[in-house]
């Protein structure tokens, strides 16, 4: 069985309040503050999850850095005062790559010490 340990059991916590600033800063007709706090949750929120180290290297891997200077920079833009900006730019750094979900979960799973067993097979038939 997978044991989480509680810096992931923190890093849920505060991914998932980031994910609920950012969707009532969206709501709120892009409140910079909000939109500002639930970047901040989120990202702090990943690098708890699958820890600092991880996380660089996720997210500045030579072939992932265009879309990664365009998320950051969107983050720095709503920062800066600009959230209606900096949601788009981050928002084209997301869509730019398609990876941020997909890996995160591929790259959380392999972390752990947690192998997936099925007790079903496929068989196959001609």
């Amino acid at each position: 069985m997978y044991q989480v340990t509680d810096f992931q059991k923190i890093g849920v916590g505060l991914a998932g309040f980031g994910i609920a600033f950012l969707f009532l800063g969206v709501l709120f007709l892009f409140d910079k503050g909000l939109l500002a706090i639930g970047n901040i949750l989120f990202i702090c929120g990943l690098a708890f999850v699958i820890g600092l180290e991880r996380t660089f290297r996720f997210f500045f891997q030579r072939h992932k850095l265009k879309a990664t200077s365009f998320f950051v920079g969107g983050i720095l833009i709503v920062l800066l005062g600009w959230p209606v900006i900096g949601m788009c730019v981050e928002m084209y750094g997301l869509s730019f790559v398609q990876w941020i979900f997909p890996r995160s979960c591929k790259l959380f799973t392999k972390s752990s010490n947690y192998r997936h067993h099925s007790r079903f097979t496929i068989i196959h038939t001609q």
